[in-house]
């Protein structure tokens, strides 16, 4: 935490930086000076909430807003109020200013040719499948939901939605029909926007049986419109008869605070919460992260590995906003090579390109070289899921050399965008988030409930952002929201993770709060122990939990895969002790060292840390997690049965 940045952004970096242009334009607005060190523009953006937020309005021309209105008219969490009598669409603002030529989406599979649409064939599909579900009754308010991969057709879908002022909800083939089912049922939605099959890894999987079962359990349906494979889908609407018209794209104005679409919770701890932002409070996070954070402009080309299952792709979506072009891979990352997702980023001249930690120490443990790659477009690496070891992040900053700004970001569903992140003007440090994002008032309090730096502490914010939830779905008195971020701290939204807030103002992520390792009254997250432990060649994987004890005692085991053809014998447990004794904890060294047959995950990568807790606490596996909505259902039975095994003869250290 006190050592030098790993990069530092050059004056003429800084200087042509997006970020840069709006510290001058607040800075005239305000009659301060904003332009100097991030810190001073972020401050800002915190302590005065009306003026940063009306000046990003502002600046980016949105539709003109009362004049007597502020932007916040009522500071609450929850309950704040956000530009009140103003109305605008997420659709129009896509396609405002826009011209007919340059590229809007680019769509690509692991085998076929990328195939590029241009913004004036995207306004008129959208505009087509707009006029289509309005023929089907769609009007503001119901409910439009895909079951589809990363592609042309889920932005075509989602944006016609979107200009209705419909409700959108996506879920991407990776999840099995029933939790696709478990999701888009409590939404009772008029359409499905699907397909039949799915590719990954070289494997076509024909998902017939799937949407046959999802159609079933959803009643409300009024239409099925099928991508590919139409036929063998009774009663549905081909795709492509509901896009060949050439109308005019009329996007419906609605109110700012106008249901954007339901973002779904993981479902790895009881039934998946839809989350539930606005045009609006969208509109202006994606603006600003966008423009401000990843510095795209018309011109990029942005690739971030994710599937409509994950916020992530709401965000890739959201750089159409600021005439960006989204790139959207649907495949294997490693297709028939480790680094098949570099090669991808090389042939399609991608300017930023978003992965996951796990994915790059796949990499580095393959032996790959990210340098070979013709990377000459690229200036920007974001890493985000899980906490990005700091050796790791050395190895991919040495990789792709000085000009990549290589950053880590954290955040999440509920917000839809990231708490902390980098820009273009901050320095960056090894395994840190460069710093809080504007507008997101990041505070790290102890247990007490004050404020801490450079310790541990929980990840609050204190002052409302505009794409905070408006509200969960079927949560009519509000109470699982308010539950679920501000019980601990009434009027500071708790976000459930473990940080540290360093000196040098970045931010550390250890994991989250609710899967502390609290061993002998000292907590530690556990993205600390798996720095040490996952940057061992012979480990692939690793799972740790801390589990407490019907009799007062604590039991921590820590669970790993191991990469082919190596056994977890006494000599290799010996080497992860002691490399977490050195590198990460003495106090925190696993009671047990268990070899396991794959480390469960959600359906975005994340481990499933509390669910195995529970499953090794004795917890009934039905209360505990939607076999649907994890990678793995086939493990478990398997984690379940190492709990009764430890319970019926313990062993664990207390």
């Amino acid at each position: 935490m006190t050592g030098q940045p790993l990069r530092i952004p050059s004056a003429a970096e800084a200087e042509k930086a997006r970020i840069t242009d709006f510290a001058r334009y607040a800075s005239a607005r305000t009659g301060r000076d904003l332009t100097g060190e991030y810190r001073t523009l972020w401050e800002w953006s915190v302590r005065d909430l009306d003026g940063f937020w009306s000046a990003v309005w502002d600046y980016f021309g949105l539709p003109a807003r009362p004049e007597d209105q502020p932007a916040l008219a009522t500071e609450a969490m929850p309950g704040s109020v956000w530009f009140p009598g103003s109305t605008l669409n997420y659709a129009a603002e896509v396609f405002r200013g826009r011209d007919d030529v340059g590229t809007a989406v680019v769509a690509v599979t692991e085998d076929d040719a990328p195939v590029e649409v241009s913004w004036g064939e995207l306004r008129r599909q959208v505009a087509s499948v707009a006029a289509s579900l309005t023929e089907l009754g769609v009007s503001p308010g119901d409910r439009v939901v895909g079951y589809l991969p990363n592609s042309a057709e889920a932005v075509v879908a989602f944006l016609a939605a979107a200009s209705l002022g419909a409700i959108w909800a996506g879920c991407g083939l990776d999840y099995g029909g029933s939790a696709a089912r478990t999701r888009f049922a409590q939404l009772e939605p008029a359409v499905l926007i699907t397909t039949t099959r799915s590719v990954h890894g070289g494997r076509i999987i024909d998902r017939t049986a799937d949407i046959a079962g999802l159609r079933a359990g959803l009643p409300s349906l009024v239409a099925t419109v099928v991508v590919d494979g139409a036929a063998s889908v009774p009663g549905a609407i081909p795709w492509s008869s509901i896009t060949g018209g050439d109308g005019a794209l009329a996007p419906v104005p609605v109110p700012f605070e106008h249901p954007l679409w339901v973002l779904f919770s993981s479902g790895t701890t009881g039934r998946p919460k839809g989350m539930v932002h606005s045009h609006g409070g969208v509109v202006l996070e994606q603006l600003k992260h966008s423009a401000f954070h990843q510095n795209l402009r018309p011109g990029d080309r942005i690739l971030w590995y994710t599937t409509p299952s994950w916020m992530l792709w709401n965000s890739l979506v959201g750089a159409l906003l600021v005439g960006a072009t989204a790139v959207c891979y649907d495949g294997s990352p490693a297709f028939r090579r480790p680094d098949a997702l570099w090669r991808l980023a090389a042939r399609l001249r991608v300017t930023v390109l978003g992965t996951s930690p796990g994915y790059l120490a796949s990499c580095r443990k393959a032996g790959a070289r990210l340098g070979d790659h013709d990377l000459v477009t690229l200036v920007r690496l974001g890493v985000t899921g899980s906490a990005f070891p700091p050796d790791l992040h050395r190895w991919v900053d040495g990789e792709l050399g000085r000009r990549v700004q290589v950053v880590s970001s954290s955040g999440g569903t509920d917000v839809v965008t990231a708490f902390a992140s980098a820009a273009p003007t901050t320095p960056v440090w090894a395994g840190e988030l460069s710093a809080p994002c504007l507008g997101v008032a990041l505070d790290s309090l102890g247990h007490t409930g004050k404020p801490v730096r450079d310790a541990v502490g929980e990840l609050v914010v204190r002052r409302p952002m505009p794409s905070m939830p408006v509200r969960f779905w079927n949560d009519p008195d509000g109470a699982r929201y308010r539950d679920a971020y501000f019980g601990t701290f009434p009027g500071v939204w708790r976000h459930g993770d473990w940080i540290t807030m360093t000196g040098h103002g970045s931010v550390i992520v250890h994991g989250r709060s609710d899967a502390t390792l609290n061993r002998h009254g000292v907590r530690m997250g556990s993205g600390d122990i798996y720095g040490p432990v996952e940057e061992l060649e012979e480990i692939q994987d690793a799972l740790v939990v801390g589990v407490e004890q019907s009799d007062g005692g604590y039991w921590m085991p820590l669970f790993v895969t191991t990469v082919d053809g190596v056994e977890l014998d006494e000599a290799l447990r010996q080497r992860i002790r002691e490399a977490i004794r050195h590198r990460a904890s003495p106090r925190h060294v696993p009671d047990e060292i268990i070899a396991a047959p794959g480390i469960p995950r959600t359906r975005t990568g994340k481990k499933l840390e509390v669910p195995v807790k529970r499953l090794l606490r004795g917890d009934d596996p039905d209360t505990v997690v939607d076999p649907g909505s994890i990678d793995r259902p086939d493990l478990i039975g398997w984690y379940r049965h190492i709990g009764i095994a430890h319970r019926a003869s313990p062993t664990a250290a207390t």
